[in-house]
Order: structure tokens, then C-alpha cells, then sequence
């Protein structure tokens, strides 16, 4: 007991503190008991703590706060890319068919006398596209449904085998022919049927000299048996603009063209095209 009073008795013994001007004020002093003093040492000691605690979290906030606006910066420039590149692929696709020409190349009968060679002319076409870019250049200017849709003649002459199931003309039996032959003389200027850009342009098996040409919104055309290619793949041409000269080369019997429209990568029967131009 005697102890716990002289505990208290120092904890209410009063300190005094001294303040001393260094001017003409004479010097003041001020008492105040020693538990005060205490608890304002021990308040300013975590007060100190709090402060430095305050001012390394406002650092990592700064420092966070830098870092997710990069980030964020990042995400919205990749975000946009992703975004530009996906509408991108989606027009190229839309405009040239891509994915389904795949399959139709997959799918056409092959037939080395009448229709287009297709596994063949799969890897040239595929190998033919590194051209890409002047493809690329074209969907930007793709600008009317009228220039891309195919019309009139490649060269007027006489259809000697239409669309559809026929005898074929080298080896016997009935098989499909994908496109139109159209009997004509040798080196007659063939005539792009609508505005596009050439995606092949080359030899291909019994097919002779072919050229394909992508005219957007679904459209393409063909031109096999050419004696002579005068159009470059990437190169983009203008309807009734000479592509190529008719001949007899790969499988054929005598100097035509076999001419082929395609809508939407599949085969269809040019006739009507021909017709709408009459």
C-alpha cells in the first residue's frame, strides 16, 4: 500500500518546464504533472509513427497509382488493337470468302479436262496471297456492289459446254463442270468480267494458265487455259481491262476459255451474269 502511494505521488509530482527567450522577455515557466507529460511524449511518439505510416502508403498509393496508369494505357492500346485487327480479319474474310473458299477447294470435284484443278490450285492460291497487302489495299477502296459483281463476257464467242453435269469431252462419263467454256481463237484478249484484284495468277495442272480474281462481297471469277497471263497476282484491275489471252494449255481440246464465277466460295452458273449485261 505504502508503495502504490508513492507511485502516485510521483505521477502527480509536477515537472517544470523552462522557456527561455533570447530576447529581452524575461523567462517563463510552465508546471505540469508528470503523467501529462508522459501521455504528450507517448501521444507525439505515435503520432510520428501514424504520420511516416501515412507517408510511405501515399508513396506506394503514387507509385500504384503510375503503374495501373500504364498498365491501363497498355490494356486500351492492346484492347484497340485486338479490336482493329478483328475487324480487320472479319472484313477480309466478308470481302474475299476466305474461310469458305478453303472448304469449296476441299469440296469441288477435280476434273483434269473441264473444271479447275482444285487441289492443285490450292497450294498456288494460298502461296499466291503473299500479296496480301495489295489485297488489303483494295478492301479499303471496295466501294460498290455493282463494280464487284461480274458482268458480260471475258470474250465474246460461242458457249460449246455450259454449266452443270456433262460428257466429258476427253475422257468419257458424266461428270459436274464448275464453269462455262466458251470456244474462242487463240490469243483473243480475255476481259475481267468486274473491278477486284488478282489473287492468282500462274500455271496450274490441267488447268494450262489460269487467273483468279477477287472482286469483293463474295464475288470472284476464274480464267483457265490462257495462252498467255498478263495480269499479276496483287494487281488490281478494272472490269473489261485484258487479264489474259485465251488458249488451249493444260487439258483442253482446242483454244477456249473455261470461266468460272464464284459467289460466296461456291461455284455458280455464270450464264445469268453474262445475261444481266444484255
Amino acid at each position: 500500500m505504502h508503495k502504490l502511494r508513492l507511485l502516485i505521488r510521483k505521477i502527480h509530482t509536477p515537472i517544470t518546464i523552462m522557456l527561455v527567450p533570447h530576447t529581452r522577455f524575461s523567462a517563463r515557466s510552465i508546471r505540469i504533472p508528470f503523467i501529462l507529460a508522459l501521455a504528450f511524449c507517448a501521444f507525439s511518439c505515435l503520432g510520428l509513427v501514424y504520420t511516416a505510416s501515412l507517408t510511405v502508403q501515399a508513396f506506394d498509393y503514387y507509385r500504384m497509382k503510375k503503374q495501373y496508369t500504364a498498365m491501363s494505357r497498355q490494356f486500351n492500346e492492346m484492347e484497340s488493337t485486338m479490336a482493329s485487327l478483328k475487324q480487320s480479319e472479319s472484313q477480309f474474310r466478308k470481302l474475299f470468302s476466305l474461310g469458305s473458299r478453303k472448304e469449296v477447294l476441299s469440296n469441288l470435284p477435280t476434273d483434269d479436262g473441264g473444271s479447275i484443278d482444285v487441289e492443285a490450285l490450292k497450294k498456288q492460291i494460298t502461296e499466291s496471297v503473299e500479296s496480301v497487302q495489295e489485297i488489303k489495299s483494295y478492301l479499303a477502296k471496295q466501294h460498290d456492289v455493282f463494280q464487284a459483281t461480274p458482268h458480260g463476257w471475258p470474250a465474246t464467242g460461242e458457249v460449246s459446254s455450259g454449266f452443270g453435269m456433262r460428257e466429258h469431252p476427253l475422257y468419257g462419263g458424266r461428270k459436274f463442270h464448275t464453269g462455262i467454256d466458251i470456244t474462242l481463237s487463240k490469243g483473243t484478249p480475255l476481259h475481267a468480267t468486274a473491278d477486284g484484284v488478282v489473287s492468282f495468277a500462274g500455271r496450274n495442272a490441267g488447268n494450262g494458265n489460269i487467273v483468279v480474281i477477287e472482286h469483293g462481297y463474295g464475288f470472284s471469277s476464274v480464267y483457265a487455259h490462257n495462252s498467255k497471263n498478263l495480269a499479276r497476282p496483287g494487281q488490281t484491275v478494272k472490269r473489261g481491262e485484258v487479264i489474259a489471252h485465251s488458249g488451249s494449255t493444260g487439258a483442253s481440246t482446242g483454244p477456249h476459255v473455261h470461266y468460272e464465277v464464284w459467289k460466296n466460295g461456291q461455284s455458280v452458273n455464270p450464264k445469268p451474269f453474262i445475261e444481266a449485261s444484255n
